[in-house]
């Protein structure tokens, strides 16, 4: 599984519209943009998990630096968190909310051998 961090997102875009403009490049596994819990709106940063690297690179090369609903999109391979601080846990005043597959695109996936 590859991760990647999206920054620079209009807060227009939901995390269906993230999943459709990656999916162009291959399977998403998950696509979630970072909500704020003291204000419950969404902040202008998210996260896609491909499971293929070479998926993940081709949507790198496409997508960074193009146009998502008004803003130009930062792409890039998102980065493991430090061992620093957090201890596993989110940071305070931080949520993820996104698009999972459902169970039966799960099941689909198996089926096919993916």
């Amino acid at each position: 599984m590859t991760s990647l961090f999206v920054g620079n997102i209009s807060f227009d875009v939901t995390p269906v519209d993230l999943r459709a403009a990656f999916a162009a490049y291959g399977p998403v596994s998950s696509a979630d943009i970072v909500l704020n819990r003291s204000n419950g709106r969404l902040t202008r940063i998210g996260f896609i998990a491909m499971p293929w690297q070479a998926h993940a690179v081709a949507a790198t090369r496409g997508l960074d630096g193009t146009d998502l609903k008004g803003w130009n999109i930062n792409v890039s391979l998102a980065r493991p968190r430090s061992d620093g601080g957090s201890r596993g846990n989110p940071p305070r005043g931080w949520d993820v909310v996104g698009v999972r597959p459902s169970q039966q695109e799960k099941q689909e996936r198996h089926d096919d051998g993916d």
